[in-house]
C-alpha cells in the first residue's frame, strides 16, 4: 500500500505541484474578495496553461482527473435532493394552483420550440461550412453502435416506476414527475385540510432551504474544480488531436453563437423586454460555471439564485423552469450537435441528403432532446438517435468524440442560458415581474458566493 502511494504521487509530481500552485494563487483570489465570476474565469485559464505543460511533458494527469471527478460526484451528490425540493416547493407556493398547467405547457413548449430552431441553425451553418469535406473517416476499433430504444420505449422510460430507484439512477424527468404528483397532492389536501400538509410544507421549505446552503458550500469550490476539469482535459488531448477536426468545433461554435444572436438576444429583446446588455451581465456567473464545468447540474443551484435574487422571478417560477429545464431544454446538446454532427457524418462518406431528411432530422432532435442527462457527454446519446434514424453510420460519432470535451463547453453554456430567458417571460407574462428590482444592483449573490 504505501509503495502504491509514493508511486502514485511521485508519477504526478508534476500535475500535483502545478494543481497546488493554482489552488493557492485562487484561495489567495478569494481573500482578495474578488468575485466569483472572475476567479472561475481564472481558473479556467490556468487550467489550460497548465494541462499544455503536462501534455509537452508527457506527464500524468491523473491526479488532476480524480480532484475533478470529485467535483462533479460532489455536485451529482445534491442534485437528486435539491430537484424533488425545488419543483415541490415552488408547486405549493403558487399562489393559483391553476397556474401551473398554463406554466407548465408554456415552458415544455418554449423548451421544444427553442431546441428546434437550435437544430435548424445548426444545419445551415453546417451545410455553409461542410465540416466533413476533405476527412476520410475510418471507424475505431473499439466503438460499439449504442442499442437504440425505440420511441416508445423512449417515452416509457420517462415515466416513474420506483422514484427512490429513478433518484439512484440519476434519472431527472422520473424524479420530476414524481416530484409534481406529490405537490399536487400537497395543494389539493391544502384546500381541504390545511392542518394536515402544514407539517410537510414546513418540512418542505426547510429542507430546501438546507439544500440552499449545502449547494451553496460545494459551488464554492467550482473554481478549483474547474481547473482539475479544464487542465486534465487539455492534458489529455492537447493542440495536435483537435488540428483535423477543427472544422466540426468551428462549425458547433458559429452554431450556437447564431442562436444566441437570432434566437436568445431577440427573446431578451421582446419577450422578456428587458436591457440585454443588464441581463446578460446578471446572468453571467452562470454561464461562467456553466461553460467551465459542462454540468447542467452543476448550473442548478446558481441559476435558481441568479433568477430569484438577481433577475427579480418570483421563487415558485424559478424553482419550477430551472430544474425542468435541466432535464429538457437542451438546445446545444439536442438541437445544435446532432444537426452538425449529422451533416457531417453524410458529408465525410458521400451520403446525399434531401429535403425531408431535414425535417426528419430537426423532428428526431426535438424529440431526442428531453430526458438528456444533465451531466457532460450525453449529447452523444441523441445524436446516436438522429444518426439511426436517418441511417448516418455511427462510425462518424466515434471520431467526433475526441471534440466533444471541447464543444460540451459551448453546448452546456446556451442549454442553460435558455432557462432564465424563459423563466423571466413567464414571469412577466404572469404579471409577477418586478421590473424595477430588477434594474437595482445586485451585492448578494455575489456575497453568497464569496463565502465570507
Amino acid at each position: 500500500m504505501q509503495h502504491n502511494v509514493i508511486s502514485a504521487l511521485s508519477s504526478n509530481a508534476i500535475s500535483l505541484s502545478l494543481a497546488l500552485v493554482a489552488v493557492l494563487f485562487l484561495a489567495w483570489m478569494r481573500s482578495k474578495k474578488i468575485s466569483f465570476g472572475t476567479r472561475v474565469m481564472v481558473a479556467l485559464g490556468l487550467g489550460l496553461i497548465a494541462g499544455l505543460v503536462i501534455h509537452q511533458l508527457s506527464a500524468s494527469y491523473e491526479s488532476l482527473q480524480t480532484f475533478g471527478q470529485m467535483f462533479v460526484n460532489l455536485i451529482k451528490m445534491i442534485v437528486m435532493p435539491l430537484v424533488v425540493a425545488s419543483v415541490i416547493s415552488g408547486i405549493t407556493s403558487l399562489k393559483q394552483p391553476e397556474q401551473l398547467g398554463r406554466i407548465g405547457s408554456m415552458t415544455i413548449g418554449l423548451f421544444l420550440i427553442t431546441t428546434g430552431l437550435a437544430a435548424i441553425i445548426g444545419l445551415f451553418t453546417a451545410l455553409l461550412i461542410h465540416p466533413g469535406q476533405g476527412i476520410e473517416l475510418v471507424p475505431p476499433a473499439d466503438f460499439k453502435a449504442r442499442e437504440i430504444p425505440t420511441f416508445w420505449q423512449v417515452i416509457l422510460d420517462l415515466w416513474p416506476v420506483n422514484p427512490i430507484d429513478d433518484m439512484a439512477k440519476g434519472k431527472v424527468v422520473p424524479v420530476i414527475i414524481f416530484a409534481l404528483f406529490f405537490a399536487l397532492a400537497m395543494v389539493k389536501l391544502d384546500s381541504k385540510k390545511p392542518e394536515l400538509v402544514q407539517p410537510i410544507k414546513q418540512f418542505i421549505q426547510s429542507f430546501t432551504n438546507i439544500m440552499y446552503e449545502v449547494t451553496k458550500s460545494i459551488i464554492r469550490l467550482t473554481p478549483y474544480g474547474v481547473f482539475m476539469l479544464i487542465a486534465s482535459m487539455t492534458a489529455a488531448y492537447g493542440l495536435e488531436t483537435l488540428l483535423p477536426l477543427m472544422k466540426v468545433i468551428i462549425t458547433t461554435y458559429v452554431a450556437l453563437f447564431l442562436h444566441f444572436l437570432i434566437v436568445f438576444l431577440p427573446m431578451i429583446i421582446f419577450l422578456d423586454r428587458v436591457n440585454p446588455i443588464v441581463f446578460l451581465r446578471k446572468i453571467a456567473p452562470m454561464m461562467a460555471v456553466a461553460f467551465t464545468t459542462r454540468s447542467s447540474y452543476a448550473v442548478l443551484p446558481i441559476n435558481i439564485e441568479i433568477m430569484v435574487k438577481r433577475l427579480k422571478i418570483p421563487e415558485n417560477i424559478a424553482s419550477f423552469v430551472a430544474p425542468l429545464g435541466t432535464a429538457m431544454n437542451y438546445n446545444g446538446c439536442g438541437g445544435v450537435w446532432p444537426a452538425v454532427v449529422a451533416i457531417f457524418a453524410a458529408e465525410a462518406y458521400g451520403i446525399p441528403l434531401g429535403i425531408t431528411d431535414y425535417i426528419l432530422l430537426v423532428l428526431v432532435a426535438m424529440i431526442s432532446s428531453i430526458g438528456v442527462a444533465g451531466v457532460p457527454g450525453p449529447a452523444s446519446i441523441s445524436t446516436t438517435v438522429v444518426l439511426t434514424t436517418m441511417g448516418l453510420p455511427l462510425e462518424a460519432l466515434g471520431l467526433v468524440l475526441a471534440i466533444d470535451a471541447l464543444v460540451d463547453m459551448g453546448r452546456t453554456l446556451i442549454n442553460r442560458t435558455g432557462d432564465p430567458i424563459i423563466a423571466l417571460f413567464i414571469a412577466r407574462r404572469e404579471g409577477v415581474f418586478d421590473e424595477k428590482a430588477f434594474y437595482e444592483p445586485d451585492e448578494e449573490l455575489s456575497e453568497s458566493f464569496q463565502g465570507e
